[in-house]
């Protein structure tokens, strides 16, 4: 037994957590030239140093971007499938997850292919829930949150197109309001080996930091989300819950709850609703009854841990459910105290929606690290192959500022978003922005689309192929 884990337990946690350091590691050095390729293209910055840079920038970006993208990663994946008592029903989720997107990571990287690691991702999320639909544990029929699968399908889809017309805009304000000096020397196409203006390439620092902090603090979350499945999955016992928190500070929470659904007339729900509504109060009482009596160090025995987050969330899922149908009698004021009773701010999923300090310090390192290796195929397909001319100093920060701003917004709003994507759409804007259409180099944008359509399926089949093949072995 090593930390109260039987051995084999214990060497597949490990080794699935070095899987989950290698992703994001992977990831780095995948994405680094969409925060890197206008510094080190334009030559404001020598590589190795735009690199170590960018590195750092990710590193802050992961430790203080906060977790909401993280759980929502997590939340793609239905309660049923997180709660599962088979341990090694966990490990082959994770394994599947892990290996699925590394290899895809991998594969498109070698090809100097910009394609998504969110995309990759969250395909071999989608890609376990849809063969867990066929599992015989799976009682409700669904392996998918498809509620938070259509948000995260509108931020990947949205986000290029945004990226692309934002960029086109900026150029547009560029050429009307710069004076014509100013326009000689921001349009023109950096020299080989001699730095910009020392004013351009401020600019372009400055952008390149801030699509790498961001960059951090969404790209990062993800790998913080996956390690929290590994957790949850294999040590739930461990990590079910955040035990920083006392269990007994639900009774308020459970209170006003309960205080808020027994004004609520079942005659206007459906069949279906009132089940899930009777479910939802049976889990009201079933936490209940395991924190209303003194607790040992104020945390739940370990055993009952997991027990506990299956009421937390079946609570939350079902009752927003509900709400959102819109078919109550409950007034607005209602529905949002109800809301904020389940949120993870001050609500029941505090106790479910957090991360440890120690796994996001392991993510920013290896993200960071990864970051300083790896840049040179995809930096060349940004800076030479989207558009027929060189990339502009212009173009690269309008780029950049639209890829900086999107990714900001994004993860403030808790959805994950593609950096390489919004980057390389912004690119593509820009160069649509001087000459049309026709400057776009056909091929490259050709390969770009194809792996941006390809990642989805290929990961979500290649990942369910994998669940399946790793429950058999395990």
């Amino acid at each position: 037994m090593l930390f109260g884990l039987e051995t084999d337990i214990f060497i597949l946690l490990a080794f699935c957590l070095l899987a989950a350091c290698a992703f994001e590691f992977v990831n780095g050095f995948h994405d680094t030239a969409n925060a890197v390729a206008t510094v080190i293209y334009t030559n404001s910055l020598k590589p190795n140093v735009a690199v170590v840079w960018s590195g750092i920038c990710n590193f802050l970006g992961v430790l203080f971007g906060g977790i909401a993208v993280a759980m929502g990663i997590v939340n793609l994946l239905p309660v049923e499938l997180l709660i599962d008592q088979n341990v090694y029903h966990s490990v082959a989720m994770v394994f599947a997850l892990l290996f699925s997107a590394i290899i895809w990571n991998l594969g498109t990287w070698y090809f100097g292919l910009p394609s998504s690691s969110s995309h990759t991702l969250i395909g071999s999320i989608l890609g376990v829930g849809l063969a867990f639909t066929f599992m015989p544990e799976n009682t409700r029929g669904v392996g998918v949150n498809w509620t938070k699968a259509t948000e995260v399908f509108s931020s990947l889809l949205i986000s290029p197109l945004f990226g692309f017309s934002m960029a086109i805009i900026i150029m547009f304000l560029l050429r009307r309001f710069l004076s014509r000096a100013l326009r000689k020397v921001v349009f023109s196409e950096p020299k080989k080996n001699q730095p910009p203006p020392a004013w351009i390439r401020g600019i372009l620092i400055v952008t390149c930091t801030l699509v790498s902090f961001f960059h951090g603090s969404n790209d990062g979350q993800k790998g913080v989300g996956l390690v929290m499945l590994i957790l949850i999955g294999i040590v739930p016992a461990r990590f079910a819950l955040d035990n920083s928190k006392d269990p007994q500070h639900l009774n308020a929470n459970l209170t006003s709850i309960e205080r808020i659904i027994s004004q609520l007339d079942t005659n206007h729900l459906s069949i279906d609703d009132r089940v899930i509504f009777n479910e939802a109060r049976h889990e009201i009482a079933s936490l209940r009854s395991q924190i209303d009596h003194p607790l040992e160090g104020h945390h739940l025995p370990e055993g009952e841990r997991l027990k506990a987050r299956r009421s937390l969330m079946l609570i939350s899922r079902d009752l927003t459910k509900i709400v959102d149908g819109g078919s109550t009698n409950l007034t607005k004021g209602q529905i949002a105290t109800l809301k904020k009773e389940m949120n993870n701010t001050d609500g029941i999923r505090r106790y479910t929606d957090y991360a440890p300090d120690w796994v996001i310090l392991m993510i920013s390192l290896s993200l960071g690290l990864g970051t300083m290796v790896g840049w040179k195929r995809i930096v060349v397909t940004i800076g030479e192959k989207i558009g027929k001319q060189h990339l502009t100093y212009a173009q690269g920060a309008s780029a950049e500022i639209v890829a900086a701003g999107t990714i900001a917004a994004s993860s403030g709003l808790g959805l994950p978003v593609s950096t390489t994507h919004v980057l390389s759409s912004g690119i593509a804007g820009t160069m649509v922005a001087n000459k049309g259409i026709k400057n776009l180099q056909a091929d490259t944008v050709r390969n770009i689309l194809l792996a941006w359509l390809l990642t989805l399926p290929v990961s979500m089949t290649l990942s369910a192929t994998l669940y399946m093949l790793f429950r058999w072995i395990f």
